[in-house]
């Protein structure tokens, strides 16, 4: 079997916390909202969360390979929180006309600091080679996503940001994601040792370390926070876009 076959039929992580905490969140979303629930954007939630902390790519992000270890920290920051809140009833109030918009500036720092947090060397190794703090860093990256989507996503739109304070939110993150990207990518800042050569991996991967290559998985994993996560940001700006624009067609038909 090549590198990458192993790569594709590598361990798969049935832990049973991940695999009960689906499990328990699902129940107590069909408990509390049963049919509002939209459900099929909760099953895409429950996938992304599987194919993150189940497949073999948990494996990977565990010291292997430092780009698998980068798309698992896109999966669990940017797609499963944005993922909920879109399963969340439309009609979900949560106090909205009491409470006000969410905090923009709690967001923001919460999911683009845990992003920098995680990349300090001595953090990032300690995560990718002790699976206590692996686990504090998934629980961590989740709520520090589901923060930084709410202003954008929540259901209630009077939580929400307005359509233009919501581009600037998302296009100063896609910045500070590009900084941390070019200096994965483009300098030679070692941000994790332990993806490094010489650390200390399972000999399965040998193999498919040595066809991708210290320095490439590096530029990879820069390539992947700068490309694919502000991919996302500028998908979520269109959205806000049309937002503004729609918004201002409905008052415009509302004129006599």
């Amino acid at each position: 079997m090549n590198a990458f076959g192993s790569m594709l039929a590598g361990p798969w992580n049935w832990n049973p916390l991940v695999l009960g905490g689906c499990a328990l969140a699902t129940f107590g979303l069909a408990v509390k909202y049963g049919g509002r629930v939209r459900w099929g954007w909760w099953a895409a939630t429950v996938a992304v969360v599987l194919l993150a902390l189940v497949s073999p790519l948990d494996a990977l992000a565990s010291g292997v390979l430092f780009s698998a270890h980068m798309t698992q920290h896109i999966l669990l920051l940017l797609i499963a929180p944005a993922l909920v809140l879109l399963a969340l009833p439309r009609d979900l109030r949560s106090g909205g006309a009491r409470r006000g918009r969410w905090p923009a500036a709690l967001g923001w720092t919460a999911g683009i600091g845990a992003m920098w947090f995680w990349h300090v060397p001595a953090l990032c190794d300690a995560a990718a080679m002790n699976g206590a703090v692996r686990a504090m860093q998934t629980l961590s990256l989740l709520g520090a996503g589901f923060l930084f989507w709410s202003p954008i996503l929540f259901p209630d739109e009077r939580r929400r940001l307005g359509p233009a304070a919501g581009i600037v939110y998302l296009f100063t993150a896609c910045v500070a994601c590009t900084a941390l990207g070019i200096l994965l990518t483009l300098t030679p800042v070692e941000v994790c040792p332990a993806f490094g050569p010489g650390a200390a991996h399972a000999a399965r991967w040998t193999a498919l370390r040595e066809v991708v290559g210290f320095e490439r998985d590096r530029q990879i994993g820069g390539l992947l926070m700068w490309v694919p996560m502000c991919s996302v940001y500028v998908a979520a700006i269109l959205f806000e876009l049309n937002r503004w624009f729609g918004g201002q067609r409905a008052v415009e038909e509302k004129v006599p």
